[in-house]
């Protein structure tokens, strides 16, 4: 019989249809393959995108580092296309019963490796530290601007997943609000903290680890699990063990493993699933609370293995053909290559 789980978080429900599951092989998609041609994001052209905000770049012929030219490993630009501007003032009107304000805050993307073939998954670990400290460099620069409530760091990877250039790259966007999905989470986080003096996702993190169902893998600092009422099937978080409200304020050690962890997923999912098309998000606490009791920042990964229908956009309930329970053993069990390098033992 199909169950009704919800989620602890912010309350929401959703359907898992146990009597029609679905095993990784009898999803219907195309995996993600390279296509090829001209690339914008690739090592020599960097004159084909905007002036660059960021880049690790070691010096050259000993001298300091030429900005906009070849010598990169992960470089950040402004999106060519942004949906937000960082320049104006967001001068709140009111129209009527309505309101509004002038569409300011900052999108960039990340471009995470000069190889065009590179991702995430293929990466050595230092090189995915290395675009995790990319990402906080620019959140700690963003948030010292007092119009912008929210960054929100995310991954499109495929052309199914919202990715219009294949090269790997991720993005930011600094919002002068903050998003309704994260304020859902925020608030329900605030709540359960109130009531039991204790952070939600600290306590998923323990039920979770002794439960061991739904654990897709783990290291000394990150527990990957698939969450007890997921929307999607193979839908995984990725949780920092000890209580950390705000992403930048993770530690080196934290950003080293991190990054084995990240690895570990995205191969587990390639192994399982094929390679899918997929949205990563890293959800974090506001600019201005970034160190709290009651929240706990977090990633989300959801392959794009099903659509979204009219029964859920009239809803808001998620139908999902595949218990969390299976998709974690699937992805437990799955075994990845270790990196290139790596030591042994």
């Amino acid at each position: 019989m199909p169950e009704l789980r919800k989620d602890p978080i912010v309350g929401r429900w959703v359907i898992i249809s146990t009597d029609r599951a679905k095993r990784p092989t009898d999803f219907a998609r195309d995996s993600v393959r390279m296509k090829g041609g001209f690339c914008p994001f690739c090592y020599g052209n960097e004159a084909k995108t905007p002036p660059e905000i960021q880049a690790y770049r070691p010096s050259q012929n000993g001298g300091p580092p030429q900005r906009n030219t070849p010598g990169w490993t992960v470089r950040v630009v402004p999106n060519k296309f942004p949906a937000l501007q960082i320049e104006g003032n967001l001068d709140r009107q009111a129209e009527g019963m309505f309101d509004k304000m002038n569409g300011v805050g900052a999108h960039e993307v990340v471009i995470e490796t000069n190889e065009h073939n590179g991702t995430l998954a293929t990466l050595p670990p230092k090189k995915i530290e290395d675009v995790l400290w990319t990402f906080r460099d620019r959140i700690l620069d963003l948030k010292k601007d007092r119009r912008l409530k929210y960054i929100l760091i995310f991954k499109n990877h495929g052309e199914a997943a919202g990715a219009t250039i294949e090269h790997a790259h991720s993005q930011l966007i600094a919002l002068p609000v903050v998003p309704i999905y994260v304020a859902e989470e925020i608030e329900g986080a605030k709540q359960y903290y109130i009531f039991k003096e204790r952070c939600i996702f600290c306590d998923i993190v323990r039920q979770e680890t002794d439960a061991g169902i739904r654990v897709v893998a783990e290291n000394d600092d990150f527990l990957t699990i698939a969450p007890y009422a997921p929307r999607f099937p193979f839908e995984t978080w990725v949780l920092p063990k000890q209580h950390e409200s705000a992403f930048e304020n993770s530690t080196s050690r934290m950003f080293q493993n991190l990054a084995k962890a990240i690895r570990t997923l995205l191969n587990k999912a390639n192994r399982v699933l094929d390679d899918p098309p997929y949205n990563l998000v890293i959800h974090s606490s506001p600019t201005q609370d970034s160190s709290n009791d009651h929240y706990h920042w977090h990633i989300e990964y959801v392959p794009k293995l099903t659509k979204v229908g009219g029964f859920e956009w009239g809803t808001g309930f998620y139908i999902n053909p595949t218990p969390p329970e299976e998709a974690a053993k699937f992805l437990r069990e799955a075994t990845v290559p270790e990196p290139a390098g790596a030591a042994a033992g």
